[in-house]
C-alpha cells in the first residue's frame, strides 16, 4: 500500500523543534496544563491523587478502556450517547485510522469536504477508494454548499468525511446544515464520519453528529480544547454495535488498548470539564480579539471564515508560494505558522489562537516580514 505524504506532520513537527522557533503561532492546541494547573482548576486533590499514584498497576489496560473515562466522555459531551458507545484511541489521528482503515473498502466511494485533515482523504485513496472531494471556497467564507453535497453522493457511497469545527478555517456548520447532512446521508445509507476535535468552544451547547444520526462516527481527542495533548487520549464515538466490533477489532491491530494513566488523569479533567472550557474559552477569545484586529487592520491579509475552532486561516496578497512564505518567515523572524499548502490552500498561512506566547511581538513580526515582501515587488498582481 502506498500512501501520501502527511504534509502537515511532516513539515510542521520538524519546524516545531527547530532552533529557529522562537514565537510559536503555528499549534492547535489550547496552551497547555501543568498537572498542577489540573488540580488547582478542578479542585481535586493533588496529594489524594499522588496517593493513588503510587499504588497504580502499570500492566495493561483494560482492553475496552478505562470504564470513569469512557462514562465522563458520554455523559459530560454528548446528549445522546452510553458509555458503551465509546472507544478510546491512541490519540485523535489513532481515532481517526481506526475509522478510515475499519469501515472503507476499494469498491466504495468517499465524499471528502475540504479543507480537512488529510486522514480523511489520503487513508481512503491508499485503499483504492475513489475520494470525491468537495471545496469549502473562500468567496463563501468557507460555507457548505449543501447542493454540491447532494449531487457528489451515490448509492455506492460509503462515508462523507470532514472535520466541524473546520480544519485549518474554524467555520462552524449550523445545526439546520448538520440536520441536511444527516438527511442527505441517510438517502443513501452512508456513514457520516466528522472529526470534531475543535467542538466546545462555543459558550452553548455544540450540537454533534454523534446526537443527530443513527450512522454517525465522531472522533475526537484530549489535545486540542483541553489543553493535554501529552495524554494521547482519543476517541471514536459508534451507535452501531456490529461497526463498533470492527472498530475494536481494528484499533487492536494497532495499539491494544490505551495507557492506564493517560485515560485515568484525563477522567479527572473530563469530570469537571465546564472548568476546562471555561479557560479555554477565555484563552481563544483573547488571541482572536488580537488577531482579528490585526488582520483587519492589514491590507494584505484577508480572513473568510469566523473561527470557532482554536486556529483560523489568513490570506495574504504576496506573489510568495505558501511553503516558501513559511519557511522564510521562520528563518528570517523566527515565527512559526503553519503554510496552506497544508490543506491545499495557496497563498495562506494557519495561525494559532490559542498556544500565543509573545503574541503581539509574533505579529509585528510578521508585519515586518510582509513589508518587506512587499519592497521586493512581491505584491500580487491584480
Amino acid at each position: 500500500m502506498k500512501i501520501d505524504d502527511f504534509t502537515l506532520e511532516n513539515w510542521l513537527n520538524p519546524a516545531c523543534d527547530s532552533e529557529k522557533n522562537k514565537i510559536y503561532l503555528g499549534g492547535s492546541c489550547v496552551l497547555p496544563m501543568t498537572v498542577e494547573e489540573l488540580f488547582q482548576l478542578t479542585g481535586e486533590s493533588m496529594e489524594d491523587f499522588f496517593q493513588e499514584l503510587r499504588h497504580m498497576d502499570l500492566g495493561y489496560g483494560r482492553f475496552d478502556g478505562t470504564p470513569r473515562t469512557r462514562r465522563a466522555i458520554a455523559e459530560k459531551l454528548y446528549r445522546k450517547v452510553e458509555p458503551e458507545e465509546v472507544i478510546l484511541c491512541h490519540g485523535g489521528t489513532g481515532a481517526n485510522s481506526t475509522v478510515c482503515y475499519a469501515l472503507i473498502e476499494s469498491r466504495d466511494n468517499v465524499i471528502s469536504i475540504m479543507p480537512n485533515y488529510q486522514q480523511f482523504f489520503s487513508i481512503p485513496k491508499s485503499i483504492g477508494a475513489e475520494v470525491r472531494k468537495i471545496d469549502l471556497k473562500p468567496e463563501a467564507g468557507y460555507r457548505l454548499d449543501i447542493e454540491e453535497v447532494r449531487r457528489a453522493v451515490d448509492q455506492n457511497t460509503k462515508a462523507i468525511l470532514f472535520t466541524n469545527p473546520n480544519n485549518p478555517t474554524g467555520s462552524l456548520l449550523t445545526l439546520e446544515e448538520m440536520q441536511e447532512i444527516v438527511e442527505i446521508a441517510r438517502s443513501v445509507d452512508a456513514w457520516v464520519i466528522c472529526d470534531e476535535m475543535y467542538r466546545g468552544l462555543k459558550e452553548e451547547y455544540m450540537p454533534s453528529f454523534a446526537d443527530l444520526y443513527e450512522k454517525a462516527i465522531v472522533t475526537a481527542s484530549s489535545s486540542k480544547i483541553y489543553s493535554m495533548a501529552g495524554t494521547r487520549v482519543g476517541w471514536i464515538i459508534c451507535h452501531d454495535p456490529d461497526t463498533r466490533f470492527k472498530l475494536f477489532n481494528w484499533r487492536s491491530y494497532d495499539s491494544i488498548c490505551g495507557g492506564v494513566f493517560d485515560e485515568w488523569i484525563f477522567a479527572i479533567a473530563l469530570e469537571h470539564v465546564d472548568k476546562i472550557f471555561q479557560r479555554s474559552r477565555r484563552i481563544v477569545s483573547a488571541n482572536k480579539a488580537v488577531i482579528d484586529k490585526w488582520i483587519a487592520d492589514n491590507p494584505y491579509l484577508h480572513q473568510y471564515a469566523d473561527s470557532y475552532a482554536t486556529t483560523c486561516l489568513v490570506h495574504y496578497d504576496l506573489e510568495v508560494p505558501a511553503e516558501e512564505f513559511c519557511d522564510g518567515l521562520l528563518d528570517q523572524k523566527g515565527v512559526l505558522v503553519c503554510h496552506g499548502d497544508c490543506f491545499n490552500i495557496p497563498h495562506s498561512f494557519r495561525i494559532t489562537l490559542s498556544h500565543a506566547h509573545d503574541l503581539a511581538k509574533g505579529l509585528r513580526l510578521i508585519d515586518e516580514y510582509i513589508e518587506e515582501l512587499m519592497s521586493q515587488g512581491k505584491a500580487m498582481k491584480n
